[in-house]
């Protein structure tokens, strides 16, 4: 980047600079991006300028853990930021320092576009809705020009088109019809794709296909309560819901087993920083566990920073559908206030998230991030025959989880992070909302590219793949990683290594250098890998310290070698890679597998993982390393899926390996437990979970026993 003077680029505003806040890593506050704001905008004095990002640029690794570890000054609190300027097709963007109020860094290129906010979406449906070459392709559809008002459309980007490359900021138009507000228009799709210049604000093409096809008269279908009241709604039952559903509350009368401190989370050992931005949204960092005293490093940083949804027609322009929702969206810019439905069930402490609206002015999302508890079932059990299992131990669990919900589109992702006692790491996704759809002719197949799960409403295959960034710290900085693998024994049966043939063992290998870290899931070895600390040996078994990542949701990505898909998803060809991290340009490094800015980008050149790949010689071995996880699904639809998706399930975890010397959780409180002599001598034990001590547990068809507690759905801590 440019450096400028200090001095020279001091922010003319005589406003004070914000607090710090107190944790370096904490997302910029309200105050913090308005001053962010007033810097900029005294540079740009006189010029037309819209605000994209503003974000905290967070400090380098090694800057961080000198504060915290050594006693080292705070690190330095730097803002990132993106605007677009009226004239310009292309990006500015540059470093604020927030305490000195001065522009550190500034560049600006026209062969970049930025990412889309949630105001850039909403402004492509108004100008789609009073062009008049759409109003004449809305017409030849069968929609009156006096009904415009009923035209809706998905603003997507537009993935990569060779007739405009990244010269303008663009989106294509996916364009449906309402026969009233309140309907779903994903059941009247239309067949014509306008393209919109952002920064001119105007229509620039429209693409037709060479079959038309007529707007659908079917019926709408939709998932209100209204229309559930239509659909299903009869004398006895007119709502049309389900009538023998009882409530289910959950009280913690004692309130919650974690404390947050800002941002810090403790929790049953576990220590770590909750963060959130506009990209990746929630962001866990300096993941720390408390071994009986002795603090454990974990990670030093876990996000999601990329997804793609690839879809399998064809036909133009479909093939232009493949969403780098993360980095063209961000997972931050299209979260959901949580508060507004009962996205989350128990005792809820909320946390929300702030963004500079288009003039810099700071907005906030309520309740962008629920976090709670639940019961986990059992963390173990034992239970001895020998006295007809009266001698036993049985300890439940709680599991802390840390979540959010985005929508991008017509799609719904719903992000948990789930932490449980016995020192695992989960991440569930669900997947819900509503499917991409194609108008289909009546007299039309969609063929082996899609499914009608509706009349003339065609919904195409199409992949959901995310990429976890995993910056390890396991018992310290250098780490390795590998491959685990099930593999039956090399001698045969019959050999005096293998005489019964039963036996089996773990193969584990080790990347030396990136080129081997390019690996995918093996169903047939049951494959997990490994990210372990070679310097770190556990005394009982001899292995290092390990955190093992067990991950069986890897569909293959399916566009094929040369696609545009894998070209601008590099990173999804394989299910990991591990590249050294690096602190590139003094920034945080190595953060995004489809590089900083992925609009538009025709998946050309140097950037991102292929950057980071380069001819895989780097060593990854016992050093600082970065470990990229593809996962996901492949979504052939259904009419199941149809006019709203129950949600489809997906997971992986982090589970510790040879970390512990033993279960972690023995010091869980068991909610019964009774020994031999205890059983001998008629002792109670330890008992939290009879009907003799929980009061507020009933029988399921008990007439006598105490009600239960009740409480919102939504309550607050």
């Amino acid at each position: 980047m440019e450096r400028l003077q200090q001095i020279a680029a001091q922010a003319t505003s005589s406003a004070a600079a914000p607090p710090l806040p107190a944790h370096p890593l904490d997302p910029l506050s309200v105050q913090e991006i308005a001053a962010v704001a007033g810097v900029i905008k005294s540079k740009y004095k006189g010029k037309n300028i819209v605000f994209n990002t503003v974000t905290l640029k967070e400090p380098v690794k090694k800057a961080y853990y000198n504060w915290k570890e050594q006693n080292g000054p705070f690190p330095a609190r730097l803002a990132y930021f993106v605007i677009i300027e009226e004239g310009f097709n292309g990006v500015h963007e540059g470093v604020v320092d927030i305490p000195a109020l001065s522009l550190l860094e500034l560049r600006k290129s026209d062969s970049l576009q930025p990412i889309l906010t949630a105001a850039d979406l909403q402004n492509t449906e108004e100008i789609v809705r009073t062009d008049p070459a759409v109003i004449e392709q809305c017409i030849l559809s069968g929609v009156p020009a006096d009904d415009m008002k009923n035209i809706y459309c998905d603003a997507w980007t537009i993935g990569y088109d060779e007739r405009w490359g990244a010269s303008k900021r663009l989106q294509q138009a996916l364009v449906y019809w309402r026969s009233d507000e309140d309907d779903s228009h994903y059941s009247h799709p239309l067949d014509f794709c306008p393209i919109v210049d952002m920064n001119e604000g105007k229509v620039i093409f429209i693409d037709i296909p060479n079959r038309r096809r007529k707007v659908s008269k079917h019926k709408h279908s939709s998932f209100h309560p209204i229309h559930i009241k239509e659909k299903f709604g009869t004398k006895e039952n007119p709502s049309g819901y389900r009538n023998d559903s009882k409530p289910i509350n959950v009280t913690q009368p004692e309130g919650v087993s974690f404390d947050m401190d800002g941002h810090i989370m403790k929790w049953s050992n576990f220590q770590f920083h909750i963060g959130f931005n506009y990209r990746e949204g929630i962001v866990l960092s300096d993941i720390t566990y408390n071994d009986h005293g002795n603090v454990r490093p974990m990670f030093h940083r876990i996000s999601l920073s990329e997804m793609i949804v690839p879809y399998g027609s064809p036909e133009f322009p479909h093939q232009r559908k493949h969403a780098l929702d993360i980095g063209e969206y961000g997972a931050g810019n299209c979260t959901n206030p949580l508060s507004l439905g009962c996205d989350c069930k128990g005792v809820i402490h909320y946390m929300d998230a702030h963004f500079p609206d288009k003039t810099g002015t700071p907005v906030t999302v309520k309740n962008a991030v629920c976090i709670h508890e639940e019961d986990d079932g059992l963390l173990f059990k034992h239970s001895d025959f020998r006295d007809d299992f009266q001698t036993t131990v049985a300890t439940r669990g709680k599991k802390l989880i840390v979540s959010q919900i985005f929508t991008a589109a017509n799609y719904e992702y719903c992000l948990y992070w789930i932490f449980r006692q016995d020192g695992t790491i989960k991440l569930e996704v669900r997947l819900t909302g509503i499917l991409n759809t194609y108008i289909c002719a009546e007299d039309e197949s969609p063929g082996p590219w899609g499914t009608q799960v509706y009349p003339q409403v065609n919904a195409h295959n199409h992949q959901h793949l995310f990429s976890l960034r995993i910056h390890p710290r396991i018992d310290g900085d250098n780490n390795s990683a590998a491959t685990s693998d099930a593999k039956s024994s090399p001698f045969p049966t019959g050999s005096a290594e293998n005489m019964y043939g039963n036996a089996f063992y773990a193969e584990r290998t080790t990347f030396k250098n990136v080129k081997e870290s390019l690996t995918n899931f093996e169903s047939a070895t049951a494959r997990t890998w490994d990210i372990f600390n070679p310097n770190k040996i556990n005394k009982y078994s001899g292995k290092p310290s390990s955190y093992k990542l067990v991950s069986t949701f890897c569909s293959p990505l399916l566009a094929q070698e040369g696609s545009l898909v894998r070209k601008r998803a590099p990173w999804a060809a394989s299910h990991t890679q591990v590249v050294p991290y690096q602190d590139e340009n003094g920034g945080y490094g190595r953060l995004y597998p489809s590089g900083d800015h992925v609009c538009q980008w025709s998946g050309d050149g140097l950037r991102g993982m292929r950057k980071w790949i380069g001819d895989g010689k780097d060593a990854v071995e016992n050093t600082d390393i970065l470990f990229f996880h593809t996962f996901g699904i492949t979504h052939f639809p259904a009419p199941e899926d149809f006019p709203v998706m129950p949600t489809e399930i997906f997971d992986l975890m982090l589970r510790p390996r040879h970390f512990f010397e033993e279960n972690p959780c023995l010091d869980v409180k068991p909610s019964f437990a009774r020994t031999t002599k205890e059983v001998k001598a008629n002792v109670k034990g330890v008992d939290s979970c009879t009907l003799e001590v929980d009061k507020t547990s009933r029988l399921a068809f008990s007439k006598t026993s105490a009600a239960t507690e009740s409480s919102s759905c939504c309550s607050k801590k």
